[in-house]
């Protein structure tokens, strides 16, 4: 069924407005994924802030074209019936969802993705993306780094207390 030029015109307002506020988009190949397979994705990408899209790659590419960072960005993967996953706030998310959906989905296949500098991802690359920790996981990493001087004087002070103590309570007795 074809769509107006009008409702493309819409379509492609709303993916520009999308793609320049994305700080990683990725994208990979849905074919044999039932509907219900689908909307268990578009809830568990939900519930992690991403946005999953599917839309002609035509389109996409148009949008693209229409956003300064994009412009050389190469879109020679965009073939296929794909679904692009898409998060304005954190650059791990994208690749996470869909790689953790496609350990139980034989028929997700990520293809890869582009960043918010208009760099092409490559499949490996989305991969090794996916396999980082996410913002909240580094925040908490660096925190615990820094909190861990402050935690081992403590662990040394107490223990050096309860050992004077023990030593007094021997010598009491």
């Amino acid at each position: 069924m074809a769509i107006s030029k009008d409702k493309k015109n819409t379509l492609v307002a709303d993916l520009t407005e999308l793609l320049s506020n994305a700080k990683t988009t990725v994208y990979a190949k849905y074919q044999g994924l039932t509907v219900a397979e689908l909307q268990d994705l578009r809830k568990s990408a939900r519930e992690a802030g991403v946005k999953i899209k599917v839309v002609k790659n035509r389109l996409v590419k148009v949008a693209m074209g229409q956003i300064a960072v994009y412009k050389d960005t190469d879109t020679t993967g965009l073939t296929g019936q794909l679904l692009y996953a898409v998060s304005d706030d954190d650059e791990v998310a994208p690749a996470k969802i869909l790689a953790e959906f496609a350990k139980s989905h034989d028929a997700l296949n990520l293809m890869g993705g582009f960043n918010d500098l208009g760099k092409s991802l490559s499949e490996e690359e989305v991969k090794a993306l996916a396999a980082m920790p996410t913002k909240n996981e580094l925040i908490a990493q660096v925190v615990a780094q820094l909190l861990s001087p402050i935690t081992d004087s403590v662990s040394a002070l107490s223990g050096g207390l309860s050992g004077i103590v023990s030593g007094l309570e021997a010598h009491a007795n």
